[in-house]
């Protein structure tokens, strides 16, 4: 008779962390890319998550996207990263259109004791691509980005972090009176990350 022995994903919070700051990345891309942020044929189209998603050719953002990863990865492996906002803001005026905010929660004990978790790979992916097919339709819930946009990153950590040159303090660009959409989660079992887009109101919808 032929053996067979179970086997179990085991997440570590090193994994974890990686698993998360690809997600910001990937993510960053197809918001960019969705809203029109940068133009479409700046980007090419590579799989991931079992998706086809899309991925900047612009170099100055491909190097931005790569260390602003890196540094989220550092963070969330120390477990001092609460929360991860991309904000587009008009080029002309600078308000502040829109807010993609991932809120992050940390298994302490995994960070204090350097324990593992266990979830599938498969299971980490379906949650991660329910995200980004959310992210891909965001044109049909939000309105119409119709100027020239720009967009920054807020980081939200642990008061007592040590904060590298290259990241300023910053007001939390707020939006008075948005609109919110909630987008789906999903859990490492170390960090869980959940997603929601706030916008301008309409000022029309008002009338």
């Amino acid at each position: 008779m032929a053996s067979r022995t179970a086997t179990k994903d085991i997440i570590t919070l090193r994994g974890s962390a990686a698993i998360v700051s690809e997600f910001f990345g990937y993510s960053a891309n197809s918001i960019l890319y969705n809203r029109g942020v940068y133009p479409e044929e700046s980007f090419v189209k590579v799989k991931k998550y079992g998706l086809p998603m899309l991925l900047t050719q612009d170099e100055g953002l491909k190097s931005f996207i790569t260390n602003l990863t890196a540094q989220l990865s550092e963070w969330l492996e120390s477990g001092k990263l609460q929360r991860v906002v991309l904000v587009i803001l008009s080029k002309a005026t600078n308000e502040v259109l829109e807010r993609w905010n991932f809120s992050i929660e940390t298994d302490n004990e995994v960070v204090e004791k350097g324990e593992s978790r266990q979830k599938s790979d498969k299971e980490i992916m379906r949650e991660i691509q329910a995200i980004m097919r959310q992210i891909a339709s965001s044109i049909t819930y939000l309105p119409c980005l119709d100027e020239a946009c720009v967009f920054d990153v807020l980081a939200y950590t642990d008061k007592d972090l040590a904060v590298p040159f290259t990241w300023v303090e910053s007001d939390p660009k707020l939006i008075a009176n948005p609109q919110i959409v909630k987008l789906h989660s999903f859990d490492t079992k170390i960090h869980k990350v959940d997603t929601l887009v706030s916008y301008k109101n309409d000022e029309w919808d008002e009338q």
